[in-house]
């Protein structure tokens, strides 16, 4: 927990990796536009999916699904090749990561595509809808990470080699 005189910082930011403390140099101003700028690439990339499929209230929504699912698989890719190289540049995870990924992630419509199917009498596509997204996002970033991971892994060990 931060005192009042102490400085806030990213809660992804872990102090003791110096690749994020690099991400501390970026000016506040700075980040909030990266992760604006992402926003709404990631936004209208969402809209644009969720127009073209769309889906009455008590049908399964295939376009969130699908969203937030790939949304998560990307999630873990990033992270996985974030940490492979260094964090890369300061404002990559705040662009990609939280602007990007978090605006075309829509886990606030997922709530209400839940909601919507209750209402409308649909609560077995509802439960189902909310399980598999819940449990799809949770392997989806998973492995987007691990085999993310150990594809980075094996272009090092090759690299390695070569060098040899």
């Amino acid at each position: 927990m931060s005192g009042p005189f102490e400085p806030r910082t990213d809660p992804d930011v872990d102090l003791r990796v110096p690749a994020d403390r690099g991400e501390l140099a970026a000016r506040p101003a700075t980040v909030l536009a990266a992760i604006a700028a992402g926003g709404v690439l990631g936004s209208l990339a969402r809209a644009g999916l969720q127009h073209a499929v769309p889906h009455e209230p008590t049908g399964f929504p295939w376009a969130t699904f699908g969203i937030n699912l790939t949304g998560c698989l990307l999630i873990g890719v990033l992270m996985a090749a974030l940490g492979h190289v260094g964090g890369g540049r300061p404002l990559v995870r705040p662009f990609l990561g939280v602007g990007v990924l978090g605006g075309f992630t829509t886990f606030s419509t997922y709530v209400v595509d839940v909601q919507q199917a209750v209402v409308a009498g649909a609560p077995a596509v509802a439960l189902t809808y909310l399980a598999a997204t819940v449990l799809g996002a949770l392997v989806a970033v998973g492995v987007g990470d691990a085999v993310t991971a150990r594809l980075l892994g094996r272009v090092a060990r090759a690299d390695r080699q070569a060098t040899r």
